[in-house]
């Protein structure tokens, strides 16, 4: 099962327009939580043809990366051979096999997911206790789809008809419900593109707290189970 676009959708090895105005903020958040006093190690869940990942390589950041797409990571490899990216998806035992880190990002990827409960889980087991998950996605709230409706915008919003679109619309309340059902806490939110209201995208970042609690561990053990039976 995959959990990113499939080979057809990557052209090329180099971030996406929406990394433009996605990146410096995902660059802020993390140079404040490592701060200088962290080992400055990234995990890139979905990290498509490297583009975003080369970005955070080039600010001093030590990056892993996998994504399900042979494609894509053929690029990666191809445009970055000395980044660590490899084929993978959020239903493989990624930290096992990676171990665990101090962020793990996700950008514009859990639109196209369609387990996010074992996705979220995925990025819990890989962040280090203290570490946070950082999650960009489409912004979609009351004023922004009000506005949308209102101009009769709703089909060329949602569409579709687009191969390998969204098939998940989150607001800021679905996200961070899907982030504390997993287990992490202290969930806030940046709106980036546009002004907050109409933002083209938001980015969740959340915190895994220093102790696990029992309900999440529950679940991470739930999910690993179903994985395993599959």
């Amino acid at each position: 099962m995959s959990v990113e676009l499939d080979a057809s959708t990557y052209v090329h090895a180099k971030p996406t327009t929406a990394h433009a105005y996605i990146l410096p903020a995902v660059v802020e958040v993390l140079e404040s939580h490592f701060d200088g006093s962290l080992e400055k190690d990234v995990f890139d869940l979905g990290c498509g043809t490297g583009g975003a990942a080369a970005a955070l390589a080039g600010k001093g950041y030590y990056v892993v990366g996998v994504d399900p797409s042979s494609d894509g990571i053929a690029k990666a490899n191809g445009k970055y051979p000395e980044l660590p990216l490899n084929v993978g998806s959020a239903y493989d035992d990624l930290s096992r096999e990676y171990g665990t880190f101090n962020a793990v990002i996700s950008l514009e990827v859990v639109e196209h997911v369609y387990d996010p409960k074992a996705f979220t889980s995925t990025m819990y087991d890989l962040v280090k206790p203290g570490g946070i998950a950082v999650i960009s996605t489409p912004y979609h709230g009351y004023l922004k789809n009000l506005a949308l409706a209102a101009m009769g915008k709703m089909d060329d919003h949602f569409m579709p008809l687009k191969d390998h679109g969204h098939i998940k619309f989150w607001s800021k309340d679905t996200l961070s419900t899907l982030l504390l059902d997993a287990g992490f806490d202290n969930v806030r939110f940046d709106y980036v593109g546009r002004i907050p209201v109409f933002a083209k995208s938001m980015i969740a970042v959340a915190r895994k707290p220093l102790r696990d609690g029992v309900g999440a561990t529950l679940i991470s053990e739930g999910i690993r189970t179903l994985r395993r039976v599959r």
